[in-house]
């Protein structure tokens, strides 16, 4: 018994060490393999990952913000672009959502890129932070 558990959470607790040669493009209309679906989501190597712990604004659906709601959205992906793109960052897997995503935060230089596009205003904390683009 102690050996499966211990396998399990090895397994849930895989790093991954990513140095991007070139630009993740945002991910466009088609298969995706490595790109930035929004603000919270990427594809990695043809695996969909949703980034733990922080949310930001729909770039397509705007479910309360209308147009403000798509412009922060779009900045919110942009700039996560731009993290894993210029940075080499790790990846720490945490299972899967209800969705088959592989859940996981992302950290460059030990920074969990959540913290950053929160500090810069294109994302809030989830659960618990305000979703200010309906304001």
């Amino acid at each position: 018994m102690t050996r499966i558990i211990f396998f399990l959470v090895a397994v849930t607790s895989v790093v991954l060490m990513v140095s991007s040669a070139s630009t993740i493009e945002i991910c466009g209309q088609g298969k995706r393999y490595t790109c930035v679906v929004d603000g919270d989501t990427i594809w990695l190597k043809g695996e969909k990952i949703r980034l733990m712990g922080f949310d930001t604004p729909e770039t397509t659906t705007a479910i309360c913000g209308g147009d403000r709601e798509k412009q922060l959205g779009y900045k919110a992906t942009e700039r996560l672009q731009e993290l894993l793109t210029n940075h080499k960052f790790t990846v720490h897997r945490d299972g899967k959502d209800r969705y088959g995503r592989t859940l996981a935060i992302i950290r460059i230089d030990e920074v969990n890129v959540g913290d950053i596009l929160v500090d810069e205003g294109l994302a809030r904390y989830w659960p618990d932070g305000d979703e200010f683009w309906c304001n």
